[in-house]
């Protein structure tokens, strides 16, 4: 028997389509099996399809890029807050996700901004010993381990913009993905994310980074409030607070598309 599950495409961290990063989210009855979730996301092809089940007052939410799931990932939970709001009758500020392997992950509104409340994730010692240069054309000043990245540190916003890596070498990397970080020209930071291990060449805009990030740029800058951009070609922008364990990361969020999918 076919089945009809509603689609929306939202562009997430973006003030406006075509911006940010665009993520799907399925509201679900009840949890499908994994392989056709896989398949969902894999015939969507964006960096991340998220699904939601209606549990309690919020939701279970689960993420998939079109090769795995994965443990967090911070756009397409916004993309998943807007939806929440603006299409599924959540009334209030806060919306409660809850993620069977990270846990509570409520968003809360403010005025035009989505607050994301996730883990922090400070980056600690790179013990392996790895060809930056052969991998992206440059040498880091500072390389550092992270829960599932390597968050590579260069010198200057310039630097981060014009790095064009090898990703047949960085798909055999032991890790994730690669955060690749530097000083920004009009805001604190700026970033890239490559994980093409996990389907995703470059993200556009990856909020789960910022629990990486964050930690480390407010470390450096002795300040708990930060604001971010993400200079991949489609961009975005994001606002971080520190807060011990945990990380405010907040951005805006713009419905482009909404469907059906049949399966």
């Amino acid at each position: 028997m076919t089945r009809a599950i509603p689609i929306y495409q939202v562009d997430a961290f973006a003030s406006r389509v075509f911006e940010g990063n665009p993520a799907a989210v399925c509201p679900l009855e009840g949890w499908l099996d994994d392989p056709t979730l896989q398949a969902i996301a894999a015939e969507n092809n964006l960096s991340e399809t998220a699904f939601l089940v209606r549990s309690g007052e919020g939701f279970e939410i689960r993420w998939f890029t079109p090769r795995v799931e994965v443990s967090l990932c911070g756009h397409a939970t916004l993309a998943s807050a807007f939806v929440a709001f603006e299409r599924l009758g959540v009334d209030g500020d806060v919306v409660q996700l809850e993620s069977p392997s990270s846990g509570s992950l409520p968003v809360r509104r403010r005025g035009d901004l989505l607050e994301l409340d996730f883990p922090a994730r400070p980056p600690g010692d790179l013990r392996e010993a790895f060809d930056f240069a052969a991998i992206f054309g440059t040498e880091p000043v500072q390389a550092l381990n992270s829960q599932e990245d390597i968050l590579i540190v260069l010198d200057s916003e310039a630097d981060v913009r014009a790095v064009r890596p090898d990703f047949g070498r960085l798909e055999q990397w032991p890790f994730r993905g690669a955060i690749l970080t530097g000083p920004g020209e009009d805001c604190d930071f700026v970033s890239r994310f490559f994980a093409p291990a996990v389907g995703v060449p470059e993200d556009p805009v990856t909020g789960s980074a910022h629990c990486v990030l964050a930690p480390y740029w407010a470390g450096r800058l002795g300040r708990t409030e930060l604001a971010a951009r993400q200079v991949s070609p489609r961009g975005g922008e994001l606002w971080c607070q520190v807060r011990g364990d945990r990380i405010g990361i907040a951005g805006r969020a713009v419905l482009f598309m909404e469907g059906r999918v049949y399966v």
